[in-house]
């Protein structure tokens, strides 16, 4: 932790590094379960939700943290907003080609920055707001090939944007709001997340048949899917602190480096083709985020040698104020 209390700037790094490895490797085994096994995507989100609670339960044993009583009714918002935004881009997908599916996904970053601007009153520097432009593009340049648009499959994406940027926004004030961190806050949001999406399930995967989750599926298959609920637990964490300390808008930051090197590990692991504008999308999304990633370093960095100097003149002050009301008059 820095002076002024807040993570240092090494710790935020690592913490970007351990969710976009994680979120990574993540993809890649939720991909595999589905391509090659055919496991039902939302029955997954429930399990890692499942796997993120008693992970929890365990740290909290543990004394990682310490409980904060929080009444339901608060985190519920939370809870349906995620259980929207899993259910609305799963429709998306499902309505849309990968292209306008990815297209609208990078609309998430400036939905935020609008959300919080005109809510929530967060002011953004000209030359951060300018990195978005290059990131938007790149992902433009890389999904144009594939992008078709249609009157269902665009308003699932469009509420989608909105739901999702509401919840990532929510992700950060509700820690602030209620005076908790990560871990007590995600202690709360991912069993009623987890309850929420049982009442899901039934409607759009099946359960018992074919494909259902107590369907007969092959040792392997669990042991991927145990293997991808630990990882989600590191995710979920992850994306909380991230967010709490950061900004929503730095999390998608990471979420567009993570979209490049998934796109890049996809061409490399699973032989699929990679076009040369695609190339060029990666490349631009890629220098976009460098230099976001350096305007922010160097704005903190200001924000961190400005604080001091303010403690110091008001020590001084209190020190002279305090001179004043001893000396005799």
């Amino acid at each position: 932790m820095s002076e002024t209390g807040k993570p240092s700037q090494l710790l935020i790094s690592i913490s970007l590094v351990i969710n976009l490895c994680s979120s990574i490797l993540i993809v890649f085994l939720n991909k595999w379960l589905y391509r090659n096994h055919g496991f039902p995507n939302i029955t997954l989100t429930f399990l890692h939700f499942l796997m993120t609670s008693l992970g929890l339960v365990f740290c909290l044993m543990l004394g990682l943290f310490q409980r904060k009583s929080i009444p339901i009714k608060n985190v519920l918002p939370l809870s349906l907003t995620f259980c929207g935004f899993v259910v609305l881009t799963n429709l998306s997908l499902q309505n849309n080609t990968v292209g306008t599916y990815q297209l609208a996904k990078a609309m998430t970053t400036p939905c935020i920055l609008i959300i919080q601007t005109a809510i929530y009153r967060k002011t953004y520097s000209t030359r951060v707001k300018l990195t978005l432009i290059p990131i938007t593009m790149g992902v433009i340049v890389n999904s144009f090939y594939d992008v078709r648009f249609n009157v269902i499959g665009t308003v699932f994406a469009t509420a989608g944007v909105l739901v999702t940027s509401v919840y990532q926004v929510w992700v950060g004030t509700k820690q602030r709001e209620f005076q908790v961190n990560s871990m007590q806050l995600l202690f709360y949001q991912a069993p009623l997340s987890a309850f929420l999406l049982l009442f899901v399930i039934p409607f759009c995967e099946p359960i018992i048949g074919e494909g259902g989750l107590f369907s007969s599926w092959p040792p392997q298959v669990y042991g991927l899917v145990l293997a991808s609920c630990c990882v989600a637990f590191s995710v979920n964490l992850s994306i909380y602190w991230i967010i709490g300390n950061t900004s929503p808008i730095t999390y998608n930051m990471v979420g567009h480096a993570k979209f490049c090197l998934t796109l890049l590990g996809g061409f490399f692991l699973f032989h699929e083709p990679l076009a040369f504008n695609q190339l060029g999308g990666v490349g631009l999304t890629l220098s976009g985020i460098v230099i976001y990633t350096h305007f922010k370093v160097q704005e903190q960095n200001q924000e961190e040698t400005k604080t001091p100097a303010k403690t110091y003149e008001s020590y001084d002050d209190g020190f002279r104020q305090s001179r004043r009301n001893v000396l005799p008059r």
